[in-house]
């Protein structure tokens, strides 16, 4: 009779979490499995598919990678259209100025959701994101439209990856067409004149004046109140912009960026606009008496309160009609003033702190058509300084 003594069942070797295993499974695919450990109180494992082991050894290997590297694995459930709402709510709603929340909204809402919504956020790849802008391309959106869309998934997984959503942002690789910068339409110096002669008896002159010589940015102008004004010392503080929503909910905002908060010296004909203002709108509140709104606005409705940008505009387009000046936007009174001042020699250093832009390199390209104009002044103004001048009394060769 044969003993079983030294007969003993093979085992298994265990292995640690983080080590991962691959098998084949009963439907013919293969998975991969990593098992994390406890996170937050939960046994968190992750599994990875394929048709072939060497496809499911490849992504356990970069899994393994990423998490001896101590870096969060993607989330495996989480799609693109869930990811895009939270990533709406949580960090662009309470961050960022409402139009931008607005437009990031629409673009997701439109474009990015019905696409790509469905996709499971760790498995969206760089050619999702090429089909989904080459697509809205051949529904005849503009370059500029399908630029916005692009730039609104990439700020989106840029935050994904920060998250530990995604290992990289699969936005960034993808080509799309480039949009070249629309140019400018200043106002010229003779139209400026003409606007402003149209606009002497209107109840506004003062803010088309401002807006006009001052180059403020609608939002800042609208959002101007008495306590931002000196006329004593000749200056005006840019500290906040007006956001309308309805006509009764308006709020005060921050300036577009840190550099958008200046001061800047007030013209005389901005001072005598402004004081020629004040005693309209002093008339104006004894007329309208208990029914007006004090916000201490510079510029208001006849009841005081807040104006209503779109109405501006409107009346903007009845004044140029009036003054017999072909049509621009409000917006262009602001690329007027940098027009006018770069024109007149002054440094653009000093016209991109009158304007708040952003850098130095923004001025430059936004306002390159009257650089000739002044570069050609300054190469004038080297050959006074290098051409020597003929000497007193001294005969030029016969």
């Amino acid at each position: 009779m044969t003993s079983n003594v030294n007969r003993r069942k093979p085992t298994r070797s265990r292995r640690g979490h983080g080590e991962g295993m691959i098998r084949k499974r009963d439907d013919g695919r293969w998975e991969a499995r990593v098992d994390l450990g406890w996170i937050e109180g939960k046994r968190v494992r992750r599994s990875f598919y394929g048709t072939t082991r060497a496809e499911v050894a490849e992504k356990l290997r970069k899994a393994l990678e990423l998490t001896h590297g101590q870096a969060p694995l993607p989330d495996a459930k989480i799609r693109v259209g869930q990811f895009l709402d939270r990533w709406l709510d949580e960090v662009i709603k309470p961050t960022r100025q409402r139009a931008t929340w607005i437009g990031y909204e629409v673009n997701v809402r439109r474009h990015i959701k019905p696409t790509l919504g469905h996709v499971r956020l760790a498995q969206l790849t760089a050619a999702h994101v090429q089909e989904l802008v080459n697509a809205k391309a051949d529904q005849g959106l503009s370059p500029r439209t399908v630029q916005y869309i692009h730039a609104t998934l990439r700020a989106a997984l840029s935050v994904a990856v920060k998250w530990g959503l995604v290992v990289r942002n699969v936005a960034v690789p993808v080509n799309i067409a480039t949009v070249d910068r629309e140019p400018v339409r200043p106002f010229s110096a003779t139209e400026a004149h003409q606007v402003l002669a149209a606009a002497a008896d209107h109840r506004l002159s003062a803010f088309f004046t401002v807006a006009m010589a001052l180059g403020l940015r609608p939002s800042e102008a609208l959002g101007l109140t008495w306590d931002d004004v000196d006329l004593d010392g000749g200056v005006v503080y840019i500290r906040k912009a007006l956001e309308r929503r309805r006509a009764t909910d308006f709020k005060f905002k921050a300036p577009k960026s840190r550099k958008s908060r200046r001061i800047i010296p007030l013209p005389e004909v901005c001072v005598q606009a402004l004081v020629q203002h004040r005693r309209r709108q002093s008339a104006e509140r004894l007329a309208a008496g208990q029914g007006w709104h004090d916000h201490d606005l510079v510029f208001t409705t006849r009841f005081g309160g807040p104006l209503d940008r779109t109405q501006v505009s409107r009346q903007f387009t009845r004044l140029l009609r009036r003054a017999g000046v072909p049509h621009r936007r409000l917006y262009d009174c602001r690329h007027t003033a940098a027009s006018l001042l770069l024109a007149q020699g002054v440094a653009p250093r000093v016209v991109m702190e009158t304007l708040g832009h952003s850098s130095y390199a923004l001025t430059m390209e936004t306002y390159t058509h009257v650089l000739p104009d002044v570069m050609r002044d300054a190469a004038h103004a080297m050959d006074r300084a290098l051409i020597p001048k003929p000497s007193p009394g001294r005969q030029t060769a016969g």
